[in-house]
């Protein structure tokens, strides 16, 4: 599998949960000597929710929630079979997307 790289994103609304996701992969792929590029923070991205308090009388309160998505991306260059089946043993928290690439 020379020449050959992996790309994982991972995503998740708790930016915590995210980095430890992050850290157990890289260990994963340390151990099976594979060369690691990253993991690189893509942009946050806010989606902001307005609601009005009450539907009937005084548009002017309103309340604002906020949702953020944090990113992260990761390659893995050189990748051997060990490294992928080191892949598909890790065990990711609830609320983490993965999408992997080859």
């Amino acid at each position: 599998m020379a020449r050959e790289k992996i790309r994982i994103k991972l995503r998740g609304y708790d930016h915590e949960l995210v980095d430890s996701s992050v850290r157990k992969i890289v260990e994963a792929a340390k151990e099976t000597r594979a060369k690691i590029a990253g993991p690189i923070p893509l942009p946050t991205q806010r989606r902001i929710y307005t609601v009005l308090r009450s539907p009937h009388i005084d548009k002017r309160s309103m309340e604002h929630f906020e949702r953020r998505l944090y990113t992260r991306l990761l390659d893995i260059k050189e990748p051997t079979s060990e490294t992928i089946n080191a892949l598909m043993d890790i065990e990711l928290p609830t609320g983490i997307d993965i999408e992997i690439k080859l």
